[in-house]
């Protein structure tokens, strides 16, 4: 059979044909081009562009809609919204001769697991130095959830407990990691707390051209966006990308650590690191939706999430979009005024495996079982059927 030819007859090159994973030149959208430093280049890492589709949430405000942006499904060993950032920050990685990866997190880090798998993709060691408590930080982490997958791919876990964390902070500890790695002669990149700096930012604003073009081939418009927030990157770039293109959304984020002031100083720095000339406060609302705390999670919630489930077939993690989800609804039916009338574009950010974690707790809200009843009348031969 004849390979397939380009427009001029020539064989289409590799990199035309398969694009995954290959470091491709950036140029940004029109209306971004003032920003700076604009990146040179970025790695194909995610399945782009993620679908959008309607999401028949029960109980919202008079004629609301809520659609959904599924970067649930943005690939990179069971997806998420770090795979945007990691495409701009393993570009730099590489291009500064890298040849392994430093990150940060918490024990169940969605971020330490996709960067662990993309790390690997690229042919780099990775490092993820791993928050828990004081209890178990000399005891092996185990596999559950995104520490199955990071194992499996080999990266060095480090673990600190959550009390020498609060003290050092992640920027001391990440480089206290790197000072060792370059005397034993490697040459670390490191990648803050959820991939969230000025580069990282990027991705989500390259997200926003995506949600035009999406939009367009669609002929409608959304009011909103509601996303959770937890480190603060994807806040940045969706909220600035909105804000200065043709999209003007309202950015709703439902912060899940951090308190509303935090997370608005974080941005700040973040959109002032672009050169932007935007306060944050203009550009997006902050919602304190963190409950308990980062990563506890209440029986309400968890409940909300297996509702959720069961009523429309999304299943949304406990840590980050299972809390701004609950935190939207809430805001919702409380003031539903606010919401009338409004299409609403909902951000999934992944983190299904952060569900693992969380099995026991959920254990009294998962009785759906039964053993099957089958009458004496149904006949019985020994060897019919089979499978073994």
């Amino acid at each position: 059979m004849e390979s397939a030819r380009n427009a001029d007859g020539e064989a289409p090159t590799t990199e035309m044909s398969f694009g995954f994973l290959t470091k491709k030149p950036y140029t940004p959208p029109s209306w971004a081009f003032h920003l700076s430093p604009i990146p040179s280049h970025v790695f194909s890492l995610g399945h782009l562009p993620t679908p959008i589709h309607k999401w028949n949430l029960p109980n919202l405000p008079n004629n609301a809609e809520v659609w959904l942006k599924r970067d649930d499904l943005s690939g990179m060993q069971l997806s998420g919204n770090k795979v945007r950032k990691l495409e701009f920050l393993l570009a730099d990685a590489v291009a500064h001769g890298a040849d392994c990866i430093i990150t940060i997190g918490g024990i169940q880090s969605n971020h330490c697991r996709a960067t662990a798998v993309a790390a690997k993709y690229l042919n780099l060691d990775c490092y993820v130095i791993l928050r828990t408590s004081k209890v178990l930080v000399d005891q092996d982490p185990g596999l559950v959830g995104n520490l199955l997958v990071e194992r499996l791919v080999g990266a060095h876990i480090q673990l600190i407990s959550k009390e020498e964390y609060a003290k050092i902070g992640s920027v001391a500890l990440t480089n206290v990691l790197k000072d060792k790695l370059l005397k034993e002669g490697r040459r670390p990149y490191v990648i803050p707390v959820g991939g969230s700096n000025s580069l990282g930012t990027w991705g989500y604003i390259e997200a926003i051209r995506e949600i035009e073009q999406q939009v367009q081939t669609s002929s409608s418009k959304f009011d909103d966006i509601v996303v959770a927030c937890g480190s603060g990157g994807t806040i940045a770039g969706l909220s600035l990308g909105s804000w200065l293109g043709p999209l003007q959304a309202k950015v709703h984020a439902f912060s899940v650590c951090d308190d509303p002031d935090y997370f608005y100083n974080f941005v700040q720095g973040l959109v002032d690191g672009l050169n932007a000339g935007v306060n944050s406060r203009d550009i997006v609302e902050v919602i304190n939706a963190k409950g308990q705390g980062y990563a506890m999670s209440t029986h309400e919630e968890l409940k909300f999430v297996k509702e959720i489930a069961a009523a429309t077939g999304v299943v949304l993690d406990p840590v980050y979009s299972g809390k701004a989800a609950y935190g939207m609804m809430k805001d919702m039916a409380e003031n539903p005024k606010k919401w009338e009338g409004r299409k609403v574009l909902f951000i999934h950010t992944g983190g299904l495996l952060g569900l693992f974690d969380k099995v026991d707790q959920m254990a009294s809200l998962l009785e759906n079982w039964q053993r099957m009843d089958v009458h004496e009348s149904v006949p019985r031969e020994d060897g019919t059927g089979k499978m073994f």
